[in-house]
């Protein structure tokens, strides 16, 4: 009798003894997630923070750019890109347009940017690192509507030969300097003249790359 009593009571001891290691382990398991959760919530808080300040700045970017064109300047004179540049504001889209004529930057049916036209991409770009460095960018390649001839074995169509150019500013751009994270290339072909493609003049103007800055 005196056995079996002791039995019982060693039993109720060691259930006691398991029973507060297992409280001791899930305390501590809630510890860890409670730490784990505080931690996630401050940078939740630190996020929100710097998104506001960002957001507070960008806007501030937005309403200056708007009121110098206001005060009578040029798109290209109020954004940085200066007079001499094709810039222009889309008040519906909130964009500021760069456009470079294709015979600036490649020759008649290529994707390789010429040497000589090197500076004013540069431009662009040193304007973009300077005062437009947290925007989203677009650029983006048109042709006019005359089928590919010469370089007919390298691209399909004029699809493929605007998504590369388009491509290959992005590239340049990349490799100095902007974020792969905040550009996109796009390719439109001869989809989106700006001018009649039944004139010389008019399909120059519609072969070119337009980087789209996204206010």
């Amino acid at each position: 009798m005196k056995r079996s009593f002791l039995g019982v009571a060693g039993l109720l001891v060691l259930a006691t003894l398991t029973g507060c290691a297992n409280w001791e382990k899930r305390y501590k398991d809630l510890d860890v997630e409670h730490q784990n959760l505080r931690g996630l919530y401050e940078n939740c808080v630190s996020s929100l923070e710097g998104a506001a300040a960002d957001k507070t700045r960008l806007s501030q970017e937005l309403a200056n750019l708007k009121g110098q064109m206001a005060q009578g300047k040029s798109p290209g004179e109020a954004s940085g890109f200066g007079p001499g540049m094709d810039v222009k504001w889309d008040e519906a889209a909130q964009t500021l347009t760069v456009t470079l004529p294709n015979e600036i930057l490649f020759s008649s049916g290529q994707a390789t940017l010429r040497q000589t036209t090197i500076r004013e991409l540069d431009h662009v770009l040193s304007v973009l690192r300077e005062r437009y460095s947290e925007r989203q960018i677009d650029v983006v390649g048109h042709t006019d509507t005359d089928p590919i001839k010469k370089t007919a074995k390298l691209w399909k169509d004029n699809w493929e030969l605007s998504a590369e150019r388009a491509l290959t500013v992005v590239r340049y751009m990349v490799e100095r300097g902007v974020s792969a994270s905040r550009i996109r290339a796009v390719g439109c072909g001869q989809s989106r003249p700006v001018a009649s493609n039944s004139t010389t003049a008019g399909k120059a103007k519609n072969r070119r790359v337009e980087i789209v800055v996204h206010m």
